[in-house]
Order: C-alpha cells, then structure tokens, then sequence
C-alpha cells in the first residue's frame, strides 16, 4: 500500500484590481475617435437617443481642432496612460507587500480610449481572479464618470461571463490617507507661492475641478458635494497641522474644462482667477479632481490659466502638482482597497456607508443605504 501523498500548500488567492479612468488620445489620429467616444455617452451628452449620434459626432468634430493642438503642446499625446500604468504597479507592488499570501494583478479599464474596458474584461477573464476590486480614479462620484465607467463595466463582465465576488469602491472624496498625501503637496506649492509674493501678501488656494452642465447636477449627481467634502477636508487638515501657521486660509472651488454651449456649473477657473486679479490675491491652484497629469493639468491649468494669470498681474500663480505615483498617494490607495476586501463584496464608499447628501439622487448607494448590494 502506498503512503498517501501530503498536500501542498494552499494557491495563493488571485485578487484582479480594475484602476478606472477616462483615457486620453495617444497619438494625434487617436484625437478624434477618442472625442466621438467622449460625446456618444449617454452619460455626458444628455439628450433623446434619436439626436445623439448626430449631435456628438458634430460636438467632437468642431472640439477636434483645438483638442489637437492642445495635445501637440504634450507632444501629440496625453500622459494618461503611461502615469496610470505607473499607479497600477505601485499600487500592485504595495498590496503584494502588505499580503504576501495573495496574488494581484492590475487591469486598467478606459472609459474613451485605449486599453478599453472591454480589453479590461477580457485581460481580467483569461487571468482567472478569486475576487475583484473595482477601484475609480474618480476621488469624487459623478454619474459621468464613475457611474458611467462601472456600468459599462457591468456589461462588459456579464458579456463574458464573469462571475466572482466584486468589492466596488464608489467613491473616496476625504478619505483620510488620500487627504494627508494630498494636503503635502499643496503645503509645498503654497510655501513655493509664499517664498515668492513675500510674508505679506495674501494668497488664496482655489480648487480647480472638472466642470459639468448644471442639468447634471439639477438632476441629483453628487459631484459637486462631493468636490466640496473634498475641499473642506483638505483645507481642515492644512490649517491642523502643515499651514496652521497660515490659518484660517482662504479658499475657494472653481469648475474648468466647458465643453458645449449649455449652462455648466460655476463659479469657472477663468472667473476666479480674474477675480483674484482684481483684489490682487496669488493663487495657489489644486486640480481637486485629477489625480494624474493629463492635458485639463498640463494645459489648461498651466498653460492657458497660467497665461491669463500672468496677463492680469497675479502676484504668483503656483499649481499644485497631481498625485501620480506619490507613494503616500499610493499607500492610501492600497488601503482603500484592503478596506474594500475587509467589507466583503458589494459597492460602498470608503467609509463603507452612503455619504451623498439625501437629495442626490444619482448616488449609486441610494438603492442600498447600508452601502452593501445583495
């Protein structure tokens, strides 16, 4: 009789982490198609399904021009990608560290452009996960972003059948270690702004977010609470502790990035930094909703707006640099995704609790207030 064969050791759990975002033309052909995509989403351009095609195909046309010369100032390309593949490394290379006994691989699915999220899907199916984290780049929730990036995904994943435990992360607008990462870059670009307008001068840290049609928001979308619970949670934990020394600070949040004719949430970028101009305030400016650098940062914000700044006398316009691959960004990432795994599988915020104001009627937890799904 032969001795019975010990087992080995357990496989390692394999958890698949899908990294959200918009995506962004990655060469100059890549312009167009990637605004027809843009403008085709029923989540951006709201009107009748009958007008649709024609409406956001004449919309990405006419933006065409001027997308690419903004691009050809980046060298024909966005950086989008190329930064979101940094983050998915670092924050793969954070989670192995902090659990050795599972296995993780990060898939990045693009809402417009390339690697699409049904490139994601089909990736994440062949590698054959235990459990998936859905994780946003989106700090704040949108239906236009998040909301449109996990529904598409939630097609994609029932077309090919995949069917393991799913933890989604809705949204992480002042989660404490994004906060923290986030509050020291801001304390160094506002000392860079002080060193340079001199101990007297007045300052004023403005939010830049990107902007949205007010119907949207009308309409019970969470995002401008959400920017705001941002902004708010920021500028407590500067005045507690890296600029008490500067407190109370001034502050206030602006929209950028207007892409068709309607009404968009105000006050704009624009406004504000005219309206800083005239009061003869510097500005320190925090893209509060970006957490990579993409054209809206690198164009918009500095050049464009750091243009008009320069134009109307602003004693010093300083941006603040996007997270990227900080590794205090990153080790807050990886926590947030521990939590999400902690709580078991479902869609919650990172408090694991609906945190929408009760009129938003757009906050993906409003079905399920305890913020698990079924």
């Amino acid at each position: 009789m032969s001795a019975l064969t010990a087992p080995g050791p357990p496989s390692p759990e394999r958890i698949a982490l899908v990294l959200f975002n918009l995506g962004a033309p990655d060469a100059p052909e890549a312009v167009g198609p990637f605004l027809r995509n843009l403008f085709l989403d029923p989540a951006i351009l709201r009107v009748p399904f009958f007008i649709r095609p024609f409406l956001g195909r004449f919309i990405a046309r006419r933006r065409e021009p001027a997308a690419r010369e903004n691009y050809a100032l980046l060298g024909g390309r966005s950086p989008l990608l190329e930064l979101t593949e940094r983050q998915a490394q670092a924050l793969t290379a954070a989670l192995q560290a902090r659990r050795a006994e599972a296995t993780f691989r990060a898939f990045i699915a693009m809402r417009y452009w390339h690697p699409l999220t049904g490139e994601a899907a089909a990736a994440l199916r062949a590698w054959k996960p235990d459990r998936i984290v859905l994780l946003p780049l989106y700090p704040q929730f949108s239906s236009t972003t998040t909301g449109s990036s996990l529904a598409l995904w939630q097609r994609e994943a029932a077309r090919r059948g995949i069917a393991v435990p799913v933890h989604t992360l809705c949204c992480w607008p002042d989660a404490p270690g994004f906060i923290a990462a986030s509050a020291r870059l801001i304390a160094e670009s506002w000392r860079k702004a002080r060193a340079t307008a001199g101990s007297a001068a007045r300052l004023r840290l403005l939010f830049s977010a990107h902007g949205l049609p007010e119907k949207i928001i009308a309409a019970g979308d969470p995002y401008v609470a959400h920017v705001t619970r941002t902004a708010e949670a920021l500028v407590a934990f500067l005045e507690a502790g890296p600029l008490a020394a500067e407190a109370p600070l001034e502050w206030r949040i602006s929209y950028q990035s207007r892409a068709t004719p309607e009404k968009w949430i105000e006050p704009s970028t624009e406004e504000e930094i005219a309206c800083a101009a005239a009061e003869g305030v510097g500005l320190v400016v925090m893209p509060v909703a970006f957490v990579s650098e993409h054209s809206e940062t690198l164009v918009e914000l500095d050049i464009e707006y750091g243009k008009q700044a320069r134009a109307a006398g602003l004693p010093v316009y300083e941006r603040v640099p996007a997270q990227n691959d900080d590794p205090a960004f990153i080790d807050a990432l990886a926590g947030l995704v521990e939590s999400a795994l902690a709580r078991g599988p479902g869609l919650a915020s990172h408090t694991g609790e609906r945190i929408c104001p009760p009129d938003r009627t757009d906050c993906p937890c409003r079905a399920f207030p305890s913020g698990a799904m079924p």
